[in-house]
């Protein structure tokens, strides 16, 4: 098995109901390239990852633990692990990376669809 792949060899997940997730999975991480429909939201939930992220394009309304942003491309975040969460997606939706350490195996038990272009790059 190659080291190497690329994003459209990656079958979409659906993680939540609007939101999808490319993810690749290490031994101590998971990077994944998600993806939220326009108006999208994942409500408040928490669990035991680090999660680092940073938005491509669209915009974000993102609320971590009492601070909420609206964020543009380029911005980024870090939640700690077990910190309460929620975000909802601009008119556009929004493409982001997020990495997760642990890594998300709870994905790994997700179906997904086949391999294809995403909306990025």
């Amino acid at each position: 098995m190659s080291a190497f792949s690329h994003v459209d060899s990656l079958g979409p997940q659906r993680i939540w109901e609007g939101v999808t997730a490319r993810a690749v999975h290490g031994e101590r991480v998971t990077l994944a390239l998600i993806e939220l429909d326009p108006g999208s939201a994942l409500p408040e939930h928490a669990h035991d990852n680090e999660q680092l992220g940073m938005l491509i394009e669209g915009s974000l309304s993102f609320r971590i633990g009492e601070e909420t942003r609206e964020l543009e491309p380029g911005a980024t975040w870090c939640i700690t692990a077990r910190v309460a969460h929620a975000v909802s997606a601009g008119p556009r939706g929004a493409v982001l990376v997020e990495a997760f350490s642990p890594p998300r195996t709870d994905w790994r038990a997700l179906e997904s669809d086949p391999p294809g272009r995403g909306r990025w790059p």
